[in-house]
């Protein structure tokens, strides 16, 4: 399961934004994973899970927006027949090849950190 990898190294990014600041509590990580990334989204928030419990910032939220990719023929635009998972080759319109646009994100998209009580309110980068 690469998800808990890919999950240790968003959380060692977060820490990272966190710049050395202890007492900010990490609240919620935001990420783009994309259809073609080989990420499986629920892996992933269970490894999210399974690092943040017990430590500092547990109950840290993992949110995933999806990315599906696309496929867009040259002349006629997308092509919006596809089913999820599978591929044309060519345009069903017009016949030329298709192409594979966007679906290979994994990015991190912002952290919100939760300051100590006295601060009241999150901070956000």
């Amino acid at each position: 399961m690469h998800e808990l990898s890919i999950a240790t190294q968003l959380y060692q990014r977060c820490d990272e934004l966190r710049g050395g600041r202890e007492e900010l509590r990490i609240e919620e990580a935001r990420i783009a994973v994309g259809e073609l990334s080989s990420v499986d989204p629920d892996l992933l928030s269970l490894a999210w899970e399974a690092l943040v419990t017990g430590g500092s910032d547990e109950g840290a939220s993992l949110r995933v927006e999806w990315r599906p990719a696309r496929q867009c023929c040259p002349l006629c635009g997308e092509v919006a027949e596809r089913q999820p998972g599978s591929w044309l080759r060519l345009c069903p319109t017009c016949g030329t090849p298709l192409r594979v646009e966007g679906g290979d994100e994994l990015d991190l998209l912002r952290v919100v950190f939760e300051e100590p009580a006295r601060t009241g309110g999150p901070e956000r980068c």
